[in-house]
């Protein structure tokens, strides 16, 4: 049986589930095919533990942790109001296309509105058909302002 809930990574099961279904999502190719390095696996949970604006959704399938979504909340300044930004999704692939993400993200929705949240963010890699194909069913869509500026881009800077 699914149980979805928002992790108390003060408990040990939670806190190995997210390192474990991260790592996973690291190793894939979505997640640029790599496992976490030992340090991050060692530290993560407790990292996330320590930032109040982190959400972490969980599924299960009984003992079994099959699905992830890690999110921040940030701030909107045009609305002056926190949004929600999903930071990663995974789920493990025997279960995928089976609803878990969008019950995942439906959750999700209903933590961010009960902070207050004007919108739901998130990045997708332009070569993940299959992740833009499950956010546009739940109503994501690319950003943008003034169409005449374009969609909004994701860039980084490393540190």
């Amino acid at each position: 049986m699914m149980k979805l809930f928002e992790a108390d990574l003060t408990n040990a099961q939670h806190a190995n589930a997210v390192v474990f279904l991260l790592n996973s999502y690291a190793s894939s190719p979505e997640g640029g095919g790599k496992p976490l390095p030992d340090e991050v696996q060692e530290n993560l949970a407790n990292a996330l533990q320590k930032r109040p604006e982190a959400v972490v959704v969980l599924a299960f399938e009984d003992e079994e942790p099959v699905g992830l979504v890690i999110c921040m909340e940030g701030f909107s300044t045009f609305s002056c109001k926190p949004l929600m930004n999903i930071h990663d999704v995974f789920v493990a692939a025997t279960f995928r296309g089976q609803g878990v993400s969008r019950r995942l993200f439906e959750r999700v929705e209903d933590i961010a509105k009960a902070r207050g949240c004007c919108k739901l963010t998130l990045e997708v890699l332009e070569g993940n058909q299959v992740a833009q194909a499950a956010y546009s069913k739940f109503g994501f869509s690319g950003y943008e302002l003034d169409p005449q500026m374009g969609r909004a881009l994701f860039w980084e800077k490393k540190l």
